[in-house]
């Protein structure tokens, strides 16, 4: 990631590009979570850290922070949040509540809403695909490289492999030669960026949760599965977006970035948005002024809508759908058990990291569920 962040914001010379890659092997530690290590060791202070999973991304840890002062006990623990992970994500395994915490810095993000259940957005996903089937049309889903990209490559192939079970759908071809079926319907992951951090998911199945292991053990392959098309090139990646442009074959493109802003979606946005046989199906958050918060604010609109792509305008005509619940943070439930889990209250929780109305909508909820559980502590709010 930091590579590519580099490129793109730096330089892309090989030579600087290697010159940054050497100096980041020689920083970086790699600590294995759960175990002490020390950080500061002094007469006057020492501070140990302690990585714990956070279930956000993979390899993602909140940071427990103890700090000893020579003749005072005990210890102070200071935790980090850091992002914490939703509970459903396929991938990875559930975050925990960290056994002790006199000062909680917990992140906001989404302290004022609730997401919904995973089976409610694979249910969602699914329909808008047969939409997409039924009008010979692309399903366009801008995605971010890490995380939320193996997040809906799990969750098709999961939908692939229950629809290729499906008897319905071994009469789809013979009651209509010319339909296309689910098992022929391909799958393009066009993000080189992608496809690297796909490989190393895959290379760390280890570290999956137990559910995703065992469909390996089933013979399945969550994220490399037949249907699955990589663009590498970027000759590729344009002669990919000519011809779906020219055929309205349907298939389903997942490529960068996230919000519109660059990357390859771009040039399927350009090519697809004005005809509506087309979906763009945005599945995360999509911060003002981007091109991705126009399109998604043009759902359900009538009449004439326009957005500006690199200078130009261009018409939307193409369905606009926003599926809920691939939010790869907490949402305020999940913020709230996380502090409800650790078994010595904190004295003091300090909210951080998201706007100013959902940190207030968290506090509430932290102090109106704590007087509950007659567990009080101070709850500030970082300006």
């Amino acid at each position: 990631m930091l590579e590519d962040a580099y490129k793109l914001g730096i330089s892309a010379d090989p030579v600087q590009v290697d010159r940054y890659l050497a100096l980041l092997q020689r920083l970086i530690v790699a600590l294995p979570f759960g175990e002490w290590h020390p950080v500061i060791e002094g007469r006057e202070v020492s501070c140990s850290v302690r990585l714990q999973r956070a279930g956000h991304l993979l390899g993602s840890a909140y940071v427990e922070c103890d700090i000893c002062y020579p003749g005072r006990e005990p210890s102070s623990r200071v935790v980090f949040s850091g992002d914490l992970g939703a509970p459903c994500n396929p991938l990875l395994q559930a975050v925990k509540s960290p056994e002790r915490a006199d000062t909680l810095v917990l992140e906001s993000t989404y302290g004022d809403r609730l997401h919904s259940g995973r089976s409610d957005r694979q249910m969602q996903l699914e329909a808008a695909i047969d939409r997409a089937l039924a009008d010979s049309g692309t399903v366009l889903i801008p995605a971010f490289s890490l995380g939320r990209t193996q997040e809906l490559l799990y969750e098709i192939e999961d939908i692939l492999h229950r629809k290729q079970l499906s008897p319905e759908q071994g009469g789809v071809a013979e009651a209509d030669p010319l339909a296309l079926d689910w098992t022929r319907l391909p799958i393009i992951l066009d993000s080189p960026l992608a496809q690297r951090i796909t490989q190393v998911y895959g290379e760390l199945h280890a570290y999956w949760n137990a559910e995703a292991r065992q469909r390996l053990g089933e013979g399945r392959a969550p994220l490399g599965f037949g249907q699955l098309v990589c663009i590498d090139t970027h000759a590729r990646h344009q002669q990919v977006v000519n011809y779906l442009k020219s055929t309205g074959r349907p298939a389903i493109v997942i490529a960068g970035n996230g919000m519109c802003s660059g990357g390859r979606i771009v040039n399927y946005l350009k090519a697809m948005l004005g005809d509506s046989r087309h979906e763009v199906m945005f599945v995360g958050y999509q911060a003002k002024g981007t091109p991705g918060a126009v399109i998604q604010a043009s759902e359900g609109a009538e009449g004439f809508v326009q957005i500006d792509l690199d200078g130009q305008m261009y018409e939307i005509h193409a369905k606009v759908v926003t599926l809920a619940g691939y939010s790869g943070h907490a949402d305020q439930d999940g913020l709230v058990k996380f502090v409800e889990g650790i078994p010595y209250a904190p004295r003091e929780v300090v909210l951080v990291h998201g706007e100013q109305r959902a940190k207030e909508a968290l506090k509430r909820q932290l102090e109106q569920r704590l007087a509950q559980l007659s567990r009080p502590m101070g709850i500030f709010i970082a300006q």
